[in-house]
């Protein structure tokens, strides 16, 4: 058993509207050329370091144009869409948005959705400092979405660093995981690919991890640059694709019996042991 899948990098501003008529462009794209499911990265809507942007171009879900959007682009192409994530307003009393990822069945519907659990607080250099908790809200429940593709399991960016997360969705069932990212250029030379190859590798699953790429165009705040280098990586840890830092579309062939034949020849994600840490201390002279 097997599908098509489509990885759709992009450079999204933080124009709302612009982005979601490229992203339908690329999801048009991708179905024409046979794929049976289409992923776009994080924040697939707007990326922007300004809070009265945000504020001003940004929706509450029910109201949102970029989902409106792509379900109907969904509905239009016949095929499941993975909306990596959109930032949304929420009803949270400090302001803050929610980073929602959305899956998409073929007639438009919701089949799932799943806010990012882990935010991005870090000072990677000198000059780059994140505080992505400043702005969104956690979520709390990780999301297994069982589909007849294969069972998915839902995880945004820098959920990447926590492996308990991916651990946790292969033993609920999930087959693929998918990662869309909006990574920093930073970490990405030093810590993608090494870390999306070890979530496969330990999980015995696909990750198919669709990103932001190049330089961000603001009307203001901070400009942002991305990493790029979706990658599509198979269980044993191959890297399937690669699509380096251009904007585009790239299609990978998924094959769940490698998920099966992974895990048959290092079952390590069935011999999980309980233990204790014991910790000692230098003797004092």
């Amino acid at each position: 058993m097997g599908f098509t899948a489509a990885l759709i990098q992009m450079t999204s501003s933080d124009d709302p509207a612009a982005n979601l008529e490229q992203a339908r462009a690329y999801i048009r794209e991708a179905a024409a050329q046979g794929a049976q499911i289409a992923l776009t990265p994080e924040v697939t809507n707007c990326i922007s370091s300004s809070k009265a942007h945000q504020d001003r171009v940004l929706c509450h879900q029910a109201d949102d144009p970029t989902l409106a959007g792509l379900r109907d682009t969904a509905r239009e192409t016949g095929i499941w869409v993975l909306i990596g994530s959109l930032a949304l307003k929420t009803d949270d009393p400090k302001g803050r948005f929610a980073n929602r990822s959305f899956l998409i069945d073929p007639t438009g519907a919701i089949h799932s959705q799943y806010d990012k659990i882990h935010m991005f607080d870090v000072q990677v250099s000198e000059t780059e400092t994140y505080r992505e908790s400043a702005g969104f809200r956690a979520g709390s429940e990780a999301v297994l979405a069982q589909t007849p593709l294969a069972n998915f399991g839902l995880t945004v960016c820098y959920d990447l660093r926590f492996p308990h997360l991916f651990r946790a969705l292969a033993k609920a069932g999930a087959e693929v995981l998918t990662l869309p990212a909006a990574f920093s250029p930073v970490t990405g030379v030093a810590h993608w690919e090494t870390l999306v190859r070890a979530r496969a590798i330990e999980t015995g699953c696909f990750v198919l991890a669709p990103a932001q790429t190049g330089r961000h165009t603001a009307s203001e705040g901070r400009p942002r640059a991305t990493h790029g280098h979706a990658l599509a990586v198979a269980p044993w840890g191959e890297v399937l694709l690669d699509m380096g830092t251009a904007p585009g579309v790239g299609l990978v062939s998924i094959d769940l019996a490698r998920v099966v034949e992974a895990r048959d020849r290092v079952p390590a994600l069935f011999h999980d042991r309980d233990f204790s840490i014991h910790t000692s201390a230098e003797a004092k002279a």
